[in-house]
């Protein structure tokens, strides 16, 4: 069992950055693979990147260039790092761990760019 929490959504402008955080209630040096993934009101939960146990990264293309996933087994976190936002990308951002066989989930933050 693991718990997961996310933290840093908000409300951002159009071009602006945020960093989401995603801290585990224990090591995640084992985990075979940490991921975020997104949903926007009325659609599928959508994976945006994944980091894996040896750092190997995956993005949707839609992001890219912008946004680069990171991992800190020293702090049990693994970090969102997102530049140039764009209306699009507001969603509740979700964060995911892949610990064979089993998938968890944290609960949550809500990610807006408007102007």
């Amino acid at each position: 069992q693991v718990q997961l929490v996310e933290s840093g959504g908000g409300l951002v402008q159009p071009g602006g950055s945020l960093r989401l955080s995603c801290a585990a209630s224990r090591s995640i040096f084992s985990f075979n693979v940490m991921g975020w993934y997104r949903q926007a009101p009325g659609k599928q939960r959508d994976m945006v990147a994944t980091i894996n146990s040896g750092g190997r990264t995956n993005y949707v293309d839609s992001v890219k260039g912008r946004f680069t996933i990171s991992r800190d087994n020293a702090k049990n976190t693994v970090y969102l790092q997102m530049n140039s936002l764009k209306p699009e990308d507001t969603a509740v951002y979700y964060c995911n761990a892949f610990i064979a066989p089993m998938d968890y989930w944290g609960q949550g933050t809500q990610v807006a760019v408007s102007s």
